[in-house]
This record gives C-alpha cells, structure tokens and sequence, in this order.
C-alpha cells in the first residue's frame, strides 16, 4: 500500500507532517479529514521536492471580479472533495486563462512549498486578492474551516459582482445618450450654424438675443476648439485630483450622496456593500475590529469609511456599534435599530445579512425604475437642447418673414 507524506494544519492553524498509508491519495486526506485536519500538501513518501520560493516576475495578472469568484468556488468545491490544497492550486493554474493570473497561482504554489501559509503567499499579490480575501482565508486557516470559508467567500464575491453588473446596466443607458446629445450638438454647432451664420450677414438683419447666443458659442467651438478642449481636459483633471485629497474625497462622496435620483441608488449600494462585507468577515471568525478595519477600507465611500472608523473608536471605549451608526445621515433608522438588536441578541451577523439581502432588493427595483424614468428623461433633454438649437435659428427668418409681409 502507498505511504504519503501529508502536511496539514489542525483547527487551531498549527501545521503538522503525517506519514499515511491508504491506497490512494484521496483516501489519504480523507482519513487526515476524519481527525479535523485540512490537508495542504501531498506526495508520496520516495518522491516529491519542496523549495524556497523563487523572486520571479511575471505579467500583471488581469482578473475580473466574476473570473476570481469562479477560480473560489472552484477552489471550495476541490477542498470539499477531498483534495490538499497544493494540488487543487496545481489543477486551477493549468486551467488559468490568463498570463498574469496564472503566474500569480505558480508563485503562491511555490510560496506554499516553501513553507508559507496560503493567506500570506496570497497577501503577496494585492492586485489579484483583495485584503478582505486575504483576511478570510486566514480566518479560514486558523479555524480549520478552510472549504467553508471559500464558499461563503465565493458567495460574497457572486453578489458583489453581481450588485456592480446591475449599477453599470443602470449607469449605461444615460451615459451613451449624453454622448450622443453632446456629439449632436457639437455637430450642428461646427458644420451647420456657420452656414446660417453668413446667410444672416448677407440679410443685414437686427438678430434676436437667441440666435446672437448661439452663433458666438458656435464661433468659440469652430475657431478655439483646442483652448475647449484644454479646459475640459483641465477640469477634469483638476476634479480627480481634488478628490484624491482627503477633503476633495469626503466632499464628492457627501455630494454623490445627494444627487437626484442617483443619490438614494448609491447609499443603497454603499449600505448593501457595508452589511454584506461586514457579516461576511464576522461569520468567518474574524475579530470584529478587524473586520470593521477591513469595511471601512473597502466601503467605496469616505462618508461611511469616516462613520466605520468611528465605530472601532466607540468600541475600544466599550460602547455598543450602534451609537456613532445614529449620529450618521447615511444609515438610515432602521440599519441602526436592526444592528443595536443584532448586538444584544448575539446574531449580528444574521441581521447583517437580511440588511445585506434588503438593500440589495432595493438596488434591483431602484435600477429598474431608473431604466424606466431615465429613457424619456434623456429624450426630454435631447429636444430642449437640438430644438433649442434650431428654433434660435429660425427666429431671424420668422422675423424676415413678419417684415415682408408688412411691406
């Protein structure tokens, strides 16, 4: 019968090396399984080499939130099979389409034969997993509960992905009709007007205050599009490099906020992303300041990055989460009630979890009534402003009109 030399880790983290005879791998771990082991690295007694892991550098790695979602669930599944760690690395980097994602699997792979524990090769490569992975995985190593842990990482991962889908869906019809409204008006403001502009010359007539508005601002575009151009490109950049500052980044967020019919769609997501974010960290047994530490990081908002870091101050002072939540306009009455009960009841993260599966519900109907709303909206826009257009045009020849009539 086959020996096998297995490293494992016990629940408490601790790494073991056990010798096992069985007449397959899969026996192998499935017996370290039965005594509370995870299985991290397997080979047969006379073979099998480890090694330092080597400084190498490779492609960035190019994953998307779904691709890294697939490669966890996949990574829990083969867990949950029975399969050690090392090896289910070995088969999803074979299977990684992409360079860079596949050269970061080899060197954690390398990493892990060298010694080091998964969460820490995987900490070496922020671009591809995230600090809140990172922490899970640790907590997940340390618990024992390594296959449980990806799962509910992966469902985490699924509703995050899918939560950003539904914004960009929401974002993606009124961002092509402004460009279009925009590239309509220029057109008609460079190549048109200027034709009418030298017929109203010609009539020597006295031109409405529309029109005069109109042909001065086709001007300026026709002949100093590039200080246009300069100035738009000036903004912009002065707007993303305001908003990198402290001040300039909690300013837009509180502004974002408040923006008409946006504004409520983005707390929403920000709520949902906090109380999904949170009951995820918690449940996977990681302390609650460092989850909130890891939240506040990841909430996509400096109004609630500010509110969560206050919440750690309160907490090291022995007061309940709930408190600094209240004195913040963003969590509304309601979120705070349900976490003060989730507190004294000891089922935080359950009630997390329903604010999460809530606000999401909202996101969904909100973004559908958007797509509604938003659709006659830019119609309604694009007609103010090319028949606007047009109608300033028109006015001097109503005029011609009304002065030959009289004579």
């Amino acid at each position: 019968m086959p020996t096998f030399k297995i490293t494992a880790s016990d629940k408490a983290g601790r790494k073991v090396n056990r010798t096992v005879e069985a007449p397959s791998q899969g026996e192998a771990v499935a017996v370290l399984r039965r005594e509370g082991y995870t299985a991290l690295d397997i080979h047969e007694e006379r073979g099998g080499a480890s090694g330092a892991a080597k400084t190498r550098k490779g492609p960035s790695p190019r994953v998307s939130g779904s691709d890294l979602a697939i490669f966890t669930r996949q990574f829990a599944t083969m867990i949950g099979a029975g399969i050690a760690v090392l090896e289910c690395l070995d088969v999803l980097t074979q299977q990684a389409s992409d360079p860079g994602f596949r050269f970061c699997l080899e060197t954690v792979v390398e990493d892990i034969r060298g010694g080091t524990d998964l969460s820490t090769a995987m900490s070496r490569h922020p671009k591809v997993f995230s600090h809140i992975y990172v922490n899970m995985v640790k907590a997940g190593e340390a618990s024992g509960q390594l296959e449980a842990i990806l799962v509910r990482l992966a469902e985490y991962m699924e509703a995050t992905v899918k939560l950003k889908r539904e914004i960009v869906s929401a974002m993606t019809y009124p961002v092509i009709s402004l460009v279009m409204i925009f590239g309509v008006t220029a057109f008609l403001m460079i190549f048109i007007i200027p034709k009418f502009e030298e017929i109203f010359k010609s009539l020597n007539v006295d031109l409405p205050i529309p029109t005069r508005v109109v042909l001065i601002t086709s001007k300026i575009m026709v002949s100093y599009w590039w200080a246009v151009l300069i100035g738009l490109a000036l903004l912009i950049t002065g707007i993303v490099l305001f908003k990198r500052t402290e001040t300039g980044g909690l300013l837009v967020d509180k502004l974002t906020l408040k923006i008409p019919v946006f504004g409520p769609l983005f707390q929403k997501v920000a709520l949902s992303r906090f109380a999904r974010t949170f009951s995820t960290l918690i449940k996977s047994g990681v302390p609650i300041l460092g989850a909130l530490e890891i939240v506040a990081s990841t909430s996509g908002n400096r109004v609630i990055e500010a509110t969560v870091s206050s919440c750690k101050d309160s907490i090291r002072a022995g007061e309940p989460l709930s408190k600094p939540l209240s004195q913040s306009p963003v969590f509304p009455p309601m979120v705070v009630r349900m976490i003060s009960i989730g507190e004294k009841s000891g089922a935080l993260e359950q009630l997390l979890e329903k604010i999460s599966q809530f606000y999401d519900e909202q996101v969904s109907a909100a973004v559908e009534g958007l797509t509604a709303m938003i659709e006659p909206i830019m119609i309604a826009i694009m007609g103010l402003v090319v028949g606007g257009i047009v109608i300033s045009v028109f006015l001097p020849i109503v005029k011609i009109q009304q002065m030959l009539s009289k004579k």
